[in-house]
């Protein structure tokens, strides 16, 4: 894990002034996936095991960030592939190669997992939330997307899927509408699918181009000679 840090009577410098090397912190031999909390004073990460170490940061005002192991999540049965933070709500949550996906949420100082009902085969191979922090997307080896969200008349969270992919889902990003979700996948494509949930969805679906769709709708897709391993969004949508 590496964090540069640039002194803040040092702000109104230049650019190439506010250069200062990285801290490298060497917190486990290994580390498959991570996610930092709003405020960055918290640390997710999976040490390539069926576990998730969260760490506490002490900044300080000076000198290098100190990390101290706070919590041990332990519900998974196989390797996690995906840690994501929503900053707002501070839930976590976490995929895995056990077809699982769970949510955190932290309850008298623990974090306590509640199961999410993916209905896959295969393994998850990532984990997103959107940005409104209403649902998240999930990719599988089963060539499709669950989306997930909260189902108030059962408490619990469900599911429904994203089809319209050839081979392992590798990576989902959501657009800052929470409308639209591109996807990286094994057969060398990258998509644009329209995944308004209605009931769940406040937005009026004429406010977002592509979201009077129908949900799981392929609105552009992209060959990318390769895997699509990662994919991420321009601020403004484009």
């Amino acid at each position: 894990i590496a964090r540069a840090r640039v002194p803040e009577s040092d702000a109104h410098h230049g650019p190439l002034e506010e250069l200062r090397m990285p801290h490298v912190e060497h917190l486990e031999q290994c580390i498959t996936c991570h996610a930092w909390n709003k405020d960055r004073t918290m640390l997710a990460l999976s040490p390539n095991s069926s576990e998730i170490y969260i760490y506490t940061v002490d900044a300080g005002a000076t000198g290098a960030p100190k990390f101290l192991r706070a919590w041990t999540l332990r519900e998974h049965d196989a390797l996690v592939t995906g840690i994501d933070w929503a900053p707002n709500t501070d839930r976590i949550v976490s995929s895995s190669q056990d077809r699982n996906a769970y949510v955190w949420e932290r309850q008298g100082g623990e974090w306590k997992p509640t199961l999410v009902i993916l209905r896959i085969q295969r393994a998850a191979t990532s984990v997103s939330w959107s940005p409104d922090e209403v649902k998240f997307a999930v990719g599988s080896g089963e060539s499709l997307v669950p989306i997930c969200y909260f189902e108030q008349q059962n408490n619990f969270w469900v599911s429904k899927h994203m089809r319209k992919h050839h081979s392992t889902v590798l990576c989902a990003q959501w657009a800052p509408s929470s409308v639209l979700l591109a996807t990286g996948c094994a057969d060398q494509k990258l998509r644009v699918l329209c995944a308004y949930v209605k009931g769940v969805d406040t937005a009026p679906r004429d406010s977002v181009p592509g979201a009077d769709q129908p949900f799981g709708t392929v609105l552009a897709e992209y060959a990318c000679g390769g895997w699509g391993h990662a994919v991420a969004w321009h601020p403004n949508s484009t």
